[in-house]
């Protein structure tokens, strides 16, 4: 078993050094975690150290990839307003780096940054599909809904090299065993010779997030993410090898994104996608401070409103943890946006129900060794 070393989190930087820009990056601030017992701030030591850190820029760090190996890879749901009951992320951390990512608080229980660590320390559960298949092997194993890469994308860079994803679908295939996946990464193509053949018999459906048509805007908000014309590429060859996609546009940031609600899901309408669901930005821990300076850093004219329509529709308040709430906000301004959504979901005929994935097909171990035996005892 190999040990994956556990970095501390970088101290907090200086005011200035917290502006500074990575690029490929979606935040610069290693910002310290809610478990941390030390706090640390910068000061003046008389050598002028302080201006020299603010004044060179920094190098851009690299990614590293520690690998993981698991005692379970399946984590159960009971959360009311999410649709499916398991979920299986073979990484931790995500090199795409979204600055609204709700995920990065998970670094923290690694005693890492939810900043600048959840984008370049990434954990890969290595033995992923081998304890898929001890599961589903369990004798009081039923099938569950089960979606792959509710937090954290399942494409990241990292799949490229390592195939844990593959795998898994690989093991759910095997046992017939119905799965959703949701992504921005176009790599999802790589597996459709996998995924279509269960699609065909209602064994799987994949989601391509889409936050923005604009390119610009996705290089800051997301930037080593699939860009919007590719994703929508995506989406069409899902559609096209018969695979039933839906779009997210989520999330959903008021004077950012928002104006485009309408054309996101025209595009995807046209590209191929059946379905549509949208979910309002959420800050929950340590994204709160980190969205906020991404948003004073790349769009200071209108950081201020974006920040009093999100608490406008918060109950007053930065966050809602709220069961219903917490997805699509309270108040007008929610109710309003909910209203865009569905007028243009309905209209592009992306209103429909999700795919309903068939979990009777499922062949438990004991199952396909019964299969087998007979199988045998003809010959």
């Amino acid at each position: 078993m190999r040990t994956i070393p556990v970095y501390p989190a970088r101290p907090i930087p200086p005011a200035g050094m917290a502006q500074s820009l990575l690029k490929g990056r979606g935040t610069a601030w290693a910002l310290a975690h809610r478990f941390s017992k030390d706090e640390r701030q910068a000061c003046d030591d008389g050598w002028g150290s302080l201006d020299q850190a603010v004044s060179e820029a920094p190098l851009p760090p690299a990614t590293r990839v520690l690998e993981e190996q698991v005692k379970t890879i399946l984590a159960g749901n009971d959360s009311p307003d999410i649709g499916f009951d398991l979920s299986i992320n073979p990484y931790r951390g995500c090199e795409h780096g979204c600055i609204y990512c709700y995920a990065r608080p998970t670094h923290s229980y690694l005693n890492l940054s939810p900043g600048l660590d959840f984008e370049t320390r990434i954990i890969a559960k290595t033995n992923a599909a081998q304890r898929l298949r001890e599961a589903f092997s369990a004798r009081s194993y039923s099938p569950m809904l089960l979606n792959i890469g509710s937090a954290t994308d399942a494409y990241q860079p990292a799949e490229r090299k390592l195939g844990i994803t593959r795998q898994v679908i690989k093991v759910c295939s095997e046992f017939r065993h119905p799965f959703s996946l949701i992504t921005k990464s176009a790599g999802v193509e790589r597996d459709i010779d996998l995924i279509a053949p269960m699609a065909a018999q209602r064994l799987a459906a994949v989601y391509v997030s889409i936050t923005t048509l604009d390119p610009a805007l996705a290089r800051v908000m997301e930037p080593r993410a699939a860009s919007p014309e590719r994703r929508l590429q995506t989406i069409r060859k899902l559609a096209a090898a018969g695979i039933p996609v839906g779009v997210s546009v989520s999330p959903v940031i008021p004077f950012l994104n928002e104006p485009e609600l309408e054309r996101i899901l025209a595009a995807a309408a046209q590209a191929g996608a059946s379905s549509a669901f949208s979910i309002v930005i959420r800050l929950p821990w340590e994204v709160n401070p980190l969205f906020q300076q991404w948003l004073q850093q790349h769009f200071p004219d209108r950081a201020a409103r974006v920040m009093a329509r999100i608490r406008e529709m918060r109950g007053g308040a930065d966050n809602s943890s709220q069961f219903g709430a917490r997805m699509t906000g309270s108040g007008i301004w929610a109710q309003l946006l909910r209203q865009r959504f569905h007028k243009a979901a309905d209209r592009l005929g992306l209103a429909r129900a999700r795919v309903e994935l068939d979990l009777t097909q499922f062949h438990s171990a004991r199952r396909q060794a019964a299969v087998a035996s007979a199988q045998a005892s003809l010959f």
